[in-house]
């Protein structure tokens, strides 16, 4: 089996876009940390909302200044994670859980400005489905910075059980060339930070059983179907 890596920005100590360049720096000695970890267990890429801290708000939208920040932060993380072969999937998290990248537009603009090849950009439906008009053009326009997919219910619950359009998310991402993982992403409240974090109050599955073998089941169809 290969294997990917996911984390996230969850302590405002280490929040990449901080004024204070402390808190910036131990923002990306955790980053290389986990770029290190990556590489040793054999994993290619680390994905998730590996720029700001999860949850944490300024009462604003981003500033011009913010953005610089965040860019020279990233420059410093891309350098390390090209050193150790490792390509960093930023997420674009929906406007309740941040407010520094809440479109596909946005982030990808934003990896452009970035201009590090490791540093790139990952698509996840559930997102995608809050903040985007076209969820669909947001991944087609945006296609060349995409590393990595989550597949994500609109409830974050069992992929397919939603109203997530998938034949057409599928034919979409089928016809641009994508070739990497497909990644379910679902939540229960097992663990209660996670949960806490994500505003996650109720069992969305009957089990997590159900999770892996019903999406797995419904990503292999919905995919051998929109290559039909």
């Amino acid at each position: 089996l290969e294997r990917t890596a996911v984390s996230a920005m969850g302590d405002p100590a280490m929040n990449l876009i901080s004024a204070e360049a402390s808190t910036r720096k131990a923002g990306i000695d955790y980053m290389k940390w986990a770029i290190d970890c990556t590489q040793a267990l054999g994993a290619r890429t680390l994905s998730g909302p590996l720029h700001s801290t999860l949850g944490a708000f300024s009462g604003s939208g981003p500033t011009a200044a913010e953005k610089k920040r965040s860019v020279a932060s990233q420059r410093a993380i891309g350098d390390h994670a090209g050193k150790k072969n490792v390509t960093i999937g930023l997420e674009a998290l929906n406007r309740f859980e941040c407010y520094l990248l809440n479109t596909m537009d946005d982030l990808s603009e934003h990896v452009d400005a970035i201009d590090r090849p490791h540093i790139k950009a990952m698509y996840d439906t559930f997102h995608a489905n809050i903040e985007e008009a076209d969820a669909i053009g947001a991944y087609t326009r945006n296609r060349k910075n995409v590393v990595h997919i989550h597949i994500s219910e609109n409830d974050r619950g069992v992929p397919g059980r939603g109203h997530i359009p998938w034949h057409e998310t599928f034919s979409a991402i089928r016809k641009s060339g994508y070739d990497d993982w497909l990644t379910i992403e679902a939540f229960g409240r097992s663990l209660k930070d996670l949960a806490a974090a994500t505003k996650v109050w109720r069992d969305f599955s009957e089990s997590p059983e159900a999770v892996y073998r019903d999406g797995y089941k419904h990503i292999r169809s919905g995919w051998k179907k929109a290559g039909a």
